[in-house]
């Protein structure tokens, strides 16, 4: 994808689609929306990570950097093939379409899908069967130790790898393959579902890309000290003779957090990564580049330097900067790679470093309007500061919607957008859904080559709608929306959008009907 380009683009993650199974998946839906996004002149969907969700349901603390998230394979494709029986979603039960109830749905599907799983085994033809060998082979690099870790998570009723006794918790090869031949079936089930979320998302990046819409991934910096590749590869991590971190990530105290944030995922022996030329980091960006057209880096700033925390502090007061990998790191990506559609997340407290490491390989960085319009006029996120080369958002999942922000903003906040964008500053509905609409066409209008903004500004969604409330654990994630909420006139709106911005898709606003 060639970030020079004007686009026009929406985020949304997958499991926020609509459809009749609990969450969102990579089905019927998920192409639909592909298409509803072509007809309204949109050109990029940029979606959350994709991989296995962590604690609190949370995409950015994934126990796999490489897997895919079950949660997201959908269900009617593997009836289709005769692996599930058609009575197993003959009567799902009365899942909430507004929200994600994760505790009934994930379960639910997972037994579907280790059904499927089984149904596959029975009855694959001897096409899809070299299908799947071939697929296996080709991604045996880390699919092995993400199966071998599931199986065991499940046989250990979801525990840590490090209290899994001493003997699998050292990887001692005897142990290993011990426990291969006595998970087999459950390897067996993990990898045919991993094969079926790579068939799946493979076929919507076709659908999406012959609509003209371009995949945006994410990628975030760290792994799950609970993951597949901490137990894989711990001398690749800051861990103790205990398995445990001796340090952790997180950001220093600011503005916003005055003891910081303890983000609490091991970090990286970067010294032991630049031994084999960064091959961890490599493989993982080839998947990132197998997923989606472009990504978006979590934390770059943390390749520059990154925040270090003894694993005793409790928050994140006691840490201290370290340098990163920076041009080493990079120097090898383009070696081995070339130059890579990357955005760089650079929010937070930026230093020259960043700013350098970022320009020298030509990522663009980021910048949030409605964050510029509560600081002010020298803010350099509002759009008169802004540069071509940069991505520009209404809002982030991890804020407020702009119409939530808009209704509990200050006084002096909400005149200063009535000035800068000629809005009126009152709260009342009408003058919410105005301020909606103006950050949605100052965004759309930057110079900034690349424009998204969640499919809650879209919308103008207030506070109860947003995707994520950072430092907080319970109720995240879950969003979801539903067609009617699109109604007949938003596509030609964005399009029209689109078009007076030079964003333009070249599909019609027909397609959106589609």
């Amino acid at each position: 994808m060639n970030l020079n380009e004007r686009r026009a683009g929406v985020v949304l993650h997958l499991t926020a689609l609509p459809g009749p199974h609990g969450s969102g998946d990579l089905g019927d839906d998920a192409h639909r929306f592909a298409r509803w996004l072509a007809g309204a002149g949109q050109r990029l969907w940029q979606v959350l990570p994709v991989g296995p969700a962590g604690p609190g349901n949370s995409p950015y603390q994934s126990p796999s950097a490489f897997a895919g998230h079950p949660l997201l394979v959908a269900l009617p494709p593997l009836v289709a093939a005769g692996w599930l029986d058609a009575a197993a979603l003959a009567s799902p039960p009365a899942f909430d379409r507004a929200r994600i109830d994760f505790a009934a749905v994930g379960p639910w599907r997972l037994a579907r899908l280790h059904t499927a799983a089984t149904g596959f085994a029975r009855q694959a033809n001897a096409a899809q069967r070299s299908d799947f060998a071939a697929w296996q082979s080709a991604q045996a690099s880390w699919l092995a130790d993400w199966t071998l870790y599931a199986a065991l998570k499940d046989a250990h009723h979801g525990q840590p790898w490090w209290t899994w006794g001493k003997a699998l918790a050292r990887r001692e090869p005897a142990a290993l393959a011990e426990a291969r031949a006595q998970h087999a079936d459950g390897i067996a089930a993990h990898a045919f579902i991993q094969w079926c979320f790579d068939t799946q998302l493979a076929a919507l990046r076709d659908t999406a890309r012959s609509e003209g819409v371009a995949l945006m991934g994410d990628l975030p910096i760290f792994v799950a000290h609970d993951s597949a590749d901490v137990w894989a590869r711990p001398d690749l991590f800051l861990l103790g003779p205990d398995h445990q971190p001796t340090a952790v990530a997180g950001v220093p105290p600011d503005g916003y957090s005055p003891h910081g944030q303890r983000w609490g995922n091991p970090l990286y022996r970067w010294d032991r990564m630049a031994e084999d030329g960064y091959a961890w980091w490599l493989a993982r960006l080839r998947r990132a580049l197998s997923q989606a057209d472009v990504f978006r880096i979590d934390h770059f700033r943390g390749f520059a330097g990154h925040w270090q925390i003894p694993a005793d502090c409790p928050t994140a007061v006691g840490g201290a900067w370290v340098r990163g990998p920076g041009v080493a790191l990079f120097d090898a990506v383009e070696r081995a790679l070339g130059r890579l559609p990357i955005v760089a997340e650079d929010l937070g407290l930026i230093t020259p470093d960043v700013v350098a490491l970022r320009e020298r390989y030509g990522f663009p960085g980021m910048r949030i309007v409605y964050e510029g319009l509560m600081q002010g006029a020298d803010h350099g996120f509002l759009p008169h500061h802004h540069v071509p080369n940069g991505l520009v958002y209404s809002s982030t999942h991890d804020s407020d919607t702009v119409a939530g922000w808009w209704t509990s903003a200050p006084q002096d906040q909400r005149e200063f957008t009535a000035a800068y964008l000629g809005v009126d500053p009152g709260v009342g509905p009408v003058q919410t859904a105005q301020a909606a609409q103006a950050v949605l066409r100052a965004t759309s209008t930057s110079v900034a080559n690349l424009a998204l903004a969640p499919l809650q500004d879209v919308l103008g969604l207030g506070s109860e709608h947003r995707m994520n409330r950072p430092g907080t654990s319970e109720g995240n994630w879950g969003w979801r929306f539903d067609w009617p909420m699109l109604g007949e006139e938003l596509a030609p709106t964005l399009a029209r959008l689109a078009a007076v911005s030079a964003r333009r898709c070249e599909k019609t606003a027909s397609a959106a009907a589609a």
